[in-house]
């Protein structure tokens, strides 16, 4: 019989994971942090007072990740240049939602990835995730305003990426009509 911690936390390490794959950009770190929530979210659990479970161990997530790359910036700054460690890495990014269905895999992970992270993290919350703007609101900590408008700027970015590059003009007939 499955302990309250397993039974509403557990259902949710793949939304965990992907949030963690989004926020750091490699499956190591994200599967390492992944594991640190869940410790911190056990350690915690006696504190959680009900809701949305799933929510409050994203928080976790995001706030554990957020803790790493911070280290990351103080450990980069005294660190040596390494070409192996700084070559691009080949990997899975997760999985996307069925409304990018239409546009080839790659430009979309790849135009998600570029985006800054308060942007990422909304996108990735809204459209993989399905939160409501109120609970991406609770998990990153900000108004719902800032929710809206960070979506609205990321999905923007979004579409000039990924819009071709050149937009073909319709011919016209001598009276001005689309041809």
């Amino acid at each position: 019989m499955p302990t309250a911690f397993e039974a509403a936390v557990l259902p949710h390490l793949d939304a965990a994971y992907t949030l963690a794959r989004y926020l750091l950009r490699d499956d190591e770190d994200a599967r390492d942090a992944v594991q640190d929530a869940y410790l911190r979210a056990l350690r915690y659990f006696p504190g959680f007072r009900g809701g949305d479970a799933r929510a409050w161990l994203l928080t976790i997530v995001r706030n554990t990740c957020r803790t790493r790359r911070r280290r990351e910036r103080v450990t980069a700054r005294t660190a040596p240049f390494d070409d192996d460690l700084h070559s691009p890495i080949e990997s899975d990014a997760a999985p996307l939602p069925p409304a990018y269905d239409h546009i080839g895999d790659v430009s979309v992970r790849d135009a998600v990835e570029r985006l800054p992270e308060e942007f990422r993290e909304v996108v990735l919350l809204r459209e993989v995730h399905g939160y409501s703007y109120r609970e991406i609101g609770e998990i990153v900590r900000v108004p719902v305003g800032t929710v809206m408008s960070r979506l609205s700027r990321a999905r923007q970015r979004l579409r000039d990426a990924l819009a071709p590059s050149v937009t073909p003009t319709a011919s016209r007939d001598p009276d001005g009509a689309a041809v």
